[in-house]
């Protein structure tokens, strides 16, 4: 009985907390040609045109450039004077379950993993909540889109791309199913038994049962690989069959990896059925870059704010890994665990800017390097003709949380809503205090 009665409270709760942003709709489409001019533009490719114009009309951005040399007509449309601000290509939130969870203690509301070890046929999309309370926080940082990603098991399934503001999954999809996600099996510390007792595991049963979870994967891969070379499959598998993408180039494979040993035999892996991979996490990735670079793998780096995994690590080699992958060529992407914290993304890439790497640079680890590696770079990801108007105005240094003010931002030119239940719950509860005062 007391199992029912919680079980209410908290569906009612849930109820609650979502009446809170009932009034925040997705944005209508762009209706009149549109003019930003005078802020200082980052393009996200490593440019920045300290006093300029960009142009955008029916969601696609139709001009940019220095507004110092070039005479506009905006007789046509509408003007916005940004004069001191600064304009951003959208941000975007690689490898994380945003969407996918709404409240860690109610199981209810956690939708990122299935039971199974083995699950290729899981796709993400569909579970997608777009009426989540969470992605609204994210916007008012500059967080437009994001990568929701399936957890769980040695193979979670495929992610897909989304912008943050929509009515439904399907109204959200920017990329269906981009990449496979996975997890390569590492042999765990030995852990001591209590008081004087030896461990219950040895480290040869350890190793062996790592070697049979890298033999289970080497079974499915091969299956799904015969399985899509096959015109006419006797008998359809679905989780075969979701894997046939992986060979045919239309999907990367996600591995979830730290270790350089690990690494280099997770890329091996990858080599060996002809499938492009994108390494997740890499604490130890600079101890591989040469392998990397000779094999073209992208990085993406997750937690720069963390404690090194190694005792033996520089403490602040968290802090100082992207720079050093991003100095030495590799192409890096910045992500931060959860979901609640991706609003806190930008401030990820400033502190990697603050140890050692180029600003602009740093922007790029969370602008286009991350839409290359999400395959969705001819699209969005930086400020050019011809790409989505995807991008938000600050008044301040959007990589630095004291200074950060998103005040306007537009997703495929629609001019979207900045409320959210933080800013509601700080306009509710000053009202309180400042009532008090009186």
């Amino acid at each position: 009985m007391n199992k029912y009665f919680l079980t209410l409270f908290l569906t009612a709760a849930t109820a609650v907390s979502g009446f809170a942003q009932a009034n925040i709709s997705p944005a209508p489409a762009q209706s009149k040609l549109t003019y930003v001019l005078g802020a200082k533009l980052h393009l996200g490719n490593g440019t920045v045109i300290e006093n300029g114009y960009l142009i955008f009309d029916k969601g696609k951005i139709t001009g940019i450039g220095d507004a110092t040399v070039v005479r506009l007509d905006m007789s046509k449309g509408e003007l916005i004077q940004a004069n001191g601000k600064h304009v951003y290509p959208g941000f975007i939130a690689p490898v994380t379950n945003l969407g996918l969870a709404e409240f860690e203690s109610v199981k209810a509301s956690l939708d990122f993993s299935e039971i199974g070890n083995l699950n290729p046929h899981i796709r993400s999309i569909i579970a997608y909540n777009t009426d989540s309370k969470v992605p609204a926080t994210l916007r008012s940082n500059g967080v437009l889109m994001a990568q929701v990603t399936p957890q769980g098991g040695t193979v979670s399934g495929s992610s897909s791309v989304v912008q943050l503001d929509a009515w439904n999954w399907e109204d959200a999809a920017i990329k269906k199913d981009d990449a496979m996600h996975m997890s390569w099996p590492v042999t765990p510390k030995i852990r001591p038994g209590f008081g004087n007792r030896p461990p219950t595991l040895t480290p040869e049963l350890l190793k062996e049962r790592t070697q049979n979870s890298i033999n289970e994967l080497d079974q499915l891969f091969s299956e799904a690989k015969a399985y899509a070379e096959t015109a006419k499959p006797a008998v359809t598998n679905a989780r075969l069959a979701a894997m046939k993408n992986l060979f045919n180039g239309g999907q990367k494979l996600f591995i979830n990896v730290d270790g350089q040993k690990d690494i280099i035999a997770a890329v091996n892996f990858a080599k060996k059925y002809q499938i492009t991979p994108v390494i997740v996490g890499g604490d130890e990735a600079y101890l591989a870059i040469d392998f990397l670079k000779q094999n073209n793998v992208s990085v993406v780096v997750k937690q720069p704010h963390a404690l090194p995994n190694v005792t033996d690590d520089d403490v602040n080699m968290p802090y100082k890994n992207a720079a050093v992958l991003v100095n030495a060529g590799l192409n890096v992407v910045i992500s931060i665990d959860g979901y609640w914290q991706q609003r806190n993304l930008p401030f990820m890439a400033g502190t990697v800017a603050a140890w050692g790497l180029d600003p602009e640079k740093a922007l790029q680890t969370i602008t286009l390097n991350t839409a290359k590696v999400l395959g969705i770079d001819k699209t969005t990801g930086s400020l050019e003709t011809g790409k989505d108007a995807t991008f938000f105005i600050s008044s301040g240094d959007a990589l630095d949380m004291r200074s950060n003010h998103v005040e306007k931002a537009f997703i495929q030119g629609r001019d979207i809503n900045l409320d959210n239940l933080h800013k509601q719950l700080d306009k509710k509860f000053s009202d309180k205090y400042n009532a008090q005062k009186q």
